[in-house]
């Protein structure tokens, strides 16, 4: 949990420093949107690449492994004295992510008895609101204090602290159930995992392309000073960690109604935010609902890949891994045009579109396949 909790705080880390990094470079919201978007990409490429080229090797020492390199892309981003490095730091980051990801989100069956498989990966997945909570908004704080150098300083000594727990905590993790291409391929010639796949892309979409872009929607629309958005951030957090728990206890028994619910709760808070974002109040009340909403998406979604694909856990996490972060670039890539030839608020309104759609096809996928997710 603690290795996914720096990985997420890492790669979100520019959003809430995002207008000052732009500034320090010169460079638009949009090209600084770049850092999210070249992290997402890497990791789709890294999930099934670096899970089947080491999937002989310990999957204790490949965390390590991954824990140097995120360190290493830390510190290079903190010390870059020219925007393509940071961007090359981000590569680095994708890669961590994708490795990582892929091995540790499918470690719970590995690290507690099966009665506790459930309680145990809404632990690791966490780790995704938590980052948005604490990560996040001290990271931004910290921008504000020190500069946003200083940000990416405090996660690679943080990285390295996580490095030194996993040493001395973690068990060796021989491999098991060797994760080939062919079982990959071979998955998504299910109709389960290809629903998994489209709802996991839609919902990412919406979230990514519009959250990547809140720091310059609070700025710009709601009107709020740096330090109040460092606030705004952290109670988006506190709600993705309720959003989490509640997910993840609620989508292994109903996964079409959970997952469908947090779509249509990012829907709601997006399309309004235009509307009612532009008094603080309206704000702080459409992010706790848009918290709550997206701490329940990637515990769903996981669950839903998982539950198309049981007998081979460590590929679904890859396939989970791949889909959500290639979406994250995606919508991070969108998002930055939109924002540069629009506005934020035009942002936003896509994305709640795109959030619509995503509950007219779990609708739909009701309609027709009222068994479940893993009905084929």
């Amino acid at each position: 949990m603690l290795g996914i909790f720096s990985i997420v705080t890492t790669e979100i880390l520019p959003i809430g420093l995002l207008t000052r990094i732009g500034a320090s470079f010169t460079i638009s919201d949009g090209m600084a949107g770049l850092m999210m978007t070249m992290p997402g990409f890497l990791a789709a490429i890294a999930a099934p690449v670096v899970t089947v080229a080491t999937a002989r090797i310990d999957r204790r020492l490949m965390l390590c492994v991954f824990m140097v390199l995120l360190a290493g892309a830390n510190f290079l981003a903190a010390v870059a004295p020219d925007y393509w490095l940071v961007l090359v730091s981000r590569v680095i980051v994708g890669i961590v992510i994708g490795g990582f990801w892929s091995i540790g989100a499918s470690l719970a069956e590995r690290l507690v008895p099966a009665e506790s498989v459930g309680r145990a990966t809404a632990v690791i997945f966490s780790a995704v609101p938590l980052g948005s909570v604490l990560g996040v908004p001290a990271g931004t704080f910290i921008g504000d204090l020190a500069g946003w150098r200083t940000a990416f300083v405090a996660m690679g000594v943080l990285t390295a602290a996580v490095l030194v727990m996993l040493l001395i905590v973690m068990p060796p993790l021989p491999p098991r159930r060797t994760t080939r291409l062919t079982v990959l391929r071979t998955m998504l010639d299910s109709g389960a995992t290809r629903f998994a796949l489209l709802l996991t892309v839609l919902v990412v979409l919406a979230h990514f392309g519009t959250y990547t872009y809140v720091t310059p929607f609070l700025e710009q629309v709601t009107d709020v000073s740096a330090e109040l958005v460092t606030v705004f951030l952290l109670i988006y957090g506190a709600a993705g960690i309720l959003g989490n728990f509640l997910g993840g206890s609620l989508v292994v028994r109903h996964p079409r109604a959970t997952f469908g619910a947090a779509a249509g709760m990012i829907a709601a808070a997006t399309l309004l935010l235009p509307v009612l974002g532009q008094w603080k109040a309206g704000a702080i009340a459409l992010l706790v609902v848009w918290g709550v909403a997206y701490g329940a998406v990637p515990v769903s979604s996981q669950t839903w890949f998982n539950k198309a694909n049981p007998d081979t856990p460590e590929a679904a996490s890859v396939m989970f891994t791949a889909s959500f972060q290639a979406t994250i670039s995606l919508g991070a890539l969108a998002g930055g045009f939109v924002v540069d030839g629009s506005s934020p608020s035009t942002v936003m309104t896509l994305g709640g579109m795109t959030a619509a759609l995503m509950v007219v096809a779990v609708w739909v996928h009701h309609a027709r396949r009222p068994a479940g997710p893993d009905t084929t």
